[in-house]
């Protein structure tokens, strides 16, 4: 992998941020994040307000992959995990059993509202994401390569939901909220779809599924010096160390901001992370790891809270990639 193959990764990850712009207005940083998700080879959980296009952001991105298969799975509470993963049907003309592959069977997967799922179903999730495999019937199925989990909640409405474990949250890249667009961006939102005469956006696709495991690839070429690995593993060290958790962030935690540390860097047009890289990332990466100390809750900590305050106690070591690179 040449230095050649990484500036192309960064262009084709450009294309790709503006091509999802032209669906979802004004949240260019919230969309970089989903895309060094999805150049890390990570699952991403969107979670927030109804409205907020986070099914919107899911949609565009499966829709800017070429050749690559998309499903939705829409999460209920009768929701069976063979509705996920598929089933074993007895087909009378051969008088044997015929595996019947559920949506899972994707390369981008978008599950809306995962919350409402049943334990049960949540946990065939978890295998996909942790494993790329399915087991069904005790014969084990491996998933295509690219596979991107894109799952969305609600977090202000509980009735009828089930809180995701720790274990799971744990296997997404990233958490991350998407917010409401600024008084501009939505004018711009209307003007658009007053302009187009049609709900629907016609987006085109700006790569393919190789593509897209060239760009995952090509993050190797990222250079990460030891005062950053340092860095990252003193900020997750931090977490375990606070007292307003009952648990801190485990080395998944570390791993996570390792990769998107990379991802990000190379998004910013550079083979080498910095600092800011490591804290841009910082609170989508470990904030859902963190499992708060229950007398807590009534005082509306939350994750992002202990993330920052690490942020703020870890000293920040000198960016010498950046005047290694100047000299």
């Amino acid at each position: 992998m040449s230095a050649d193959e990484l500036t192309s990764a960064t262009e084709i990850a450009d294309r790709f941020l503006d091509n999802i712009e032209t669906v979802v207005h004004g949240k260019r940083e919230q969309i970089k994040l989903v895309v060094a998700a999805l150049m890390c080879g990570g699952h991403a959980l969107l979670e927030d307000v109804p409205g907020t296009a986070k099914t919107v952001l899911a949609r565009a991105i499966a829709g800017s992959i070429e050749g690559s298969r998309s499903s939705r799975i829409q999460c209920t509470p009768d929701l069976q995990p063979t509705d996920v993963t598929g089933l074993s049907i007895f087909n009378q003309r051969e008088r044997d059993f015929e595996f019947r592959p559920g949506p899972v069977f994707a390369n981008v997967v978008l599950v809306d509202e995962i919350n409402r799922a049943m334990p049960k179903t949540q946990s065939a999730l978890l295998e996909a994401m942790a494993e790329q495999q399915v087991t069904v019937d005790g014969e084990t199925r491996p998933l295509d390569e690219p596979f991107l989990v894109l799952a969305t909640q609600n977090p202000i409405e509980y009735e009828g939901t089930y809180p995701l474990p720790e274990a799971q949250l744990d296997r997404f890249l990233i958490r991350i909220g998407i917010g409401y667009p600024s008084r501009e961006h939505e004018l711009e939102l209307l003007a658009r779809r007053l302009a187009r005469g049609e709900d629907e956006v016609q987006l085109r696709t700006v790569l393919d599924g190789p593509g897209l495991i060239a760009m995952q690839q090509a993050l190797e070429q990222v250079h990460v010096s030891d005062s950053i690995t340092g860095y990252i593993v003193d900020l997750v060290t931090a977490t375990r160390e606070s007292k307003r958790l009952a648990v801190g962030a485990s080395p998944r935690g570390s791993l996570a901001l390792l990769k998107l540390s990379r991802a990000k860097a190379a998004l910013d047009g550079r083979d080498f992370v910095v600092p800011e890289d490591v804290k841009a990332v910082a609170i989508p990466a470990l904030a859902h790891r963190l499992t708060l100390r229950p007398e807590l809750w009534v005082q509306r900590v939350r994750g992002e809270d202990v993330v920052a305050e690490a942020l703020a106690s870890v000293p920040t070591p000198p960016a010498d990639d950046a005047l290694r690179a100047a000299g």
